[in-house]
């Protein structure tokens, strides 16, 4: 993947209020940007890379390095699709099982997920606007030579795929009724589209049985939990499979659902009544589940295949500490299958036909391979590499898992990316602490090429999983519910205060980062705890949680009653109105980077203006990077290396890596 022209920055300056966006077009509530607020936007240019071999080596081409996305192989088991952004953008690919030449079958699209038709002629996917999250649905014959549209973009429709019958038909959520909720319809490739069940706030479509009877619906119950139902296609019927009360919240989609071949019941996996996730089978005629396999990690990633009629294998992973392992169970012989090794990372796996294994590894060394294996008879293929840009992966850096206790006494985790030869105590390096979204979210050992940018020029990177995390039991997961948001904040002083004791960074030179969620977290742990950190970048963060709250896309607003507490109640409209990083933005005393698309559905831009002003008028350093054709997160290659350049100056330029300009 080579680029000679990218974006370069521009500070625009408008003397009066102009806004981005049409009247009517509202992404979640505001009226578009506000262009009077002197901002740095991308705009043509030429760049250097640097030279391979040459390190440290250039920022651009950590972000060069690519590798396959989403994968799902055909019917047959005979092609693979994944979506590559080699390009620049996201597109699908197609190449054989076997491997050879991938081909680009989607042009200017930036889809992310394949999904092949039941008859393996067609893929079918769906594409937004910049980042809008209302998308457009289409399918393309597999060849890529005819494409057809079938249901346009709609304003205000928000849409979540579900699963195809074997018909070709099948279903989905979405907004249309225009209630701001996620109704469930049924739609076919024709063009045609029926509302099904009607919802109060959000359901979301996931399996249809194989013989086309049953799908299976969810109810979202916060970010990290959901209620699962068994809907009668014919007679529209749902009835209740499980629904804990909401004080024990559980999920019912750790795994993904896979179907018995004759329909009698289905495989998934679910924490209700546990810490992790298990494998469980639900069987149609009795209405009961039983639980199959109860690990002490999260079971994910289910794929049941093989000879005969009822399937001979079922395969899963198990997600520990942001590692994934591989497991198989024979279901014939009642026998554990010996799975393959492969690099570290996260795996999404995918079995048709006899049971030959499709994996897909995103791990600290690789952005993406795809690996065709048969563990039964032991083998295992790369059949799609990565690039890494000139990049020599031996160099890349493996992040360690490292636990202390909260001040209160829980048991934090988080992923720690070292310098090679990095020093200790009074020699230990900066740090940059990487805050994932979510909250309900977890940092895991995938490629992250910013990270590995600055760990190889000396500075280290902690990725904590503070309370609120997913992954680390369903427990962990509800410990910053409502009225404890800040517990999770005042994890991250914790943490950082707890490796400093140990020699591992230097706790006076440590900059704190994160982008949704993650962005929150950096304008409220700046505002609650003063002179903890010596620098912010906040991507796309909430700095009011009463607007943030009030104006959320139907994406959030189905989860945040129960995460955040329901903003119409006074009890917690009062609570945001003091507890909200704009409250106690006089508390922040050290530069911050602001940067927000304009395109965004999940959080307004408003909520970053909000803080660059009032920093600025507090005499606080806030540089702004405001990039038109983004939603939540730069999705165009053009853009990340643009932006990427100048977070990591100004990060080197807070930390005294470098002089300021």
């Amino acid at each position: 993947m080579i680029r000679t022209t990218l974006l370069a920055a521009t500070a625009l300056a408008v003397p009066f209020a102009a806004f981005a966006q049409d009247d009517e077009e509202t992404f979640g509530g505001a009226k578009g940007a506000d262009l009077s607020i002197e901002a740095m936007e991308p705009e043509s240019g030429d760049i250097t890379i640097g030279r391979a071999g040459e390190y440290p080596a250039d920022i651009a081409r950590y972000l060069l390095a690519s590798g396959a996305g989403a994968a799902n192989l055909s019917p047959d088991g005979k092609t693979i699709a994944f979506a590559w952004d080699v390009t620049g953008e996201s597109e699908l690919w197609v190449m054989p099982a076997t491997g050879g030449q991938p081909k680009q079958v989607t042009f200017k699209t930036g889809v992310f997920a394949p999904i092949w038709t039941p008859d393996g002629s067609s893929l079918f996917y769906s594409a937004d606007k910049d980042g809008n999250e209302q998308p457009g649905y289409f399918a393309l014959s597999a060849d890529g030579m005819s494409e057809t549209e079938v249901l346009p973009a709609r304003r205000g429709d928000f849409r979540i795929f579900g699963d195809f019958a074997s018909d070709g038909s099948f279903i989905y959520a979405s907004t249309a009724r225009g209630a701001g909720v996620f109704d469930i319809y049924r739609g076919t490739l024709d063009g045609e589209s029926e509302l099904i069940v009607q919802s109060e706030l959000g359901l979301a479509a996931r399996s249809i049985s194989p013989d086309g009877k049953y799908a299976l619906v969810t109810e979202t119950v916060g970010e990290d939990a959901d209620n699962l139902y068994l809907l009668d296609l014919a007679t529209k019927e749902m009835t209740t499979i499980s629904k804990p009360p909401v004080e024990d919240r559980a999920s019912h989609t750790l795994g993904g659902f896979e179907w018995w071949p004759n329909s009698d019941g289905f495989y998934f996996s679910t924490n209700v009544g546990r810490e992790y996730g298990g494998l469980a089978y639900y069987e149609i005629a009795s209405g009961t589940f039983e639980t199959v396999f109860e690990p002490d990690a999260d079971v994910e990633n289910l794929e049941l295949c093989g000879p005969g009629p009822g399937g001979s294998y079922i395969f899963w992973t198990q997600n520990r500490d942001g590692f994934d392992s591989l497991g198989g169970w024979h279901t014939v012989e009642k026998r554990p299958i010996a799975m393959p090794d492969l690099p570290e990372g996260k795996y999404q796996l995918d079995c048709e036909g006899d049971g030959d294994l499709m994996i897909r590894v995103d791990g600290w060394q690789t952005p993406g391979e795809i690996w065709m294996t048969d563990p039964i008879n032991g083998t295992a293929e790369k059949v799609f590499s990565a690039n890494l840009a000139g990049l020599d992966p031996e160099r890349l850096v493996r992040p360690q898992v490292v636990r202390y206790p909260a001040r209160d006494g829980v048991e934090l985790q988080g992923l720690l990316y070292l310098p090679e030869g990095a020093g200790t105590g009074e020699n230990a390096p900066p740090v940059i602490f990487d805050v994932h979204g979510g909250p309900s979210a977890q940092s895991a050992a995938t490629f992250e090429p910013v990270a590995q940018y600055h760990v190889a020029r000396g500075v280290a990177v902690f990725q904590p999983n503070v309370r609120g995390s997913t992954g680390l039991g369903r427990s962990y997961a509800t410990l910053d519910d409502r009225e404890k948001r800040l517990d999770s904040v005042r994890d991250l002083v914790d943490l950082k205060n707890a490796l400093a004791a140990d020699g591992l960074i230097d706790g006076d030179r440590a900059a704190v980062l994160g982008g949704s969620y993650g962005g929150y977290a950096v304008n409220a742990v700046l505002a609650e705890y003063p002179g903890e950190f010596a620098a912010g970048v906040s991507l796309f963060g909430v700095a009011d949680w009463v607007t943030a709250l009030e104006i959320a896309s139907p994406s959030l607003k189905a989860s945040d009653r129960i995460e955040y507490g329901d903003i119409e109640e006074d009890e917690w409209r009062e609570f945001y109105q003091v507890n909200s990083p704009i409250r106690k933005a006089d508390q922040i005393t050290v530069p911050v980077l602001y940067s927000h698309g304009v395109m965004d559905p999940r959080i307004d831009i408003y909520e970053t203006e909000v803080m660059v002003k009032t920093l600025r008028a507090n005499g606080v350093e806030a540089p702004f990077i405001r990039i038109p054709d983004e939603g939540h997160g730069w999705r165009k290659l053009s853009n990340q290396l643009f932006y990427y350049r100048k977070q990591a100056e100004f990060i080197e330029e807070q930390l005294g890596l470098i002089e300021s300009d």
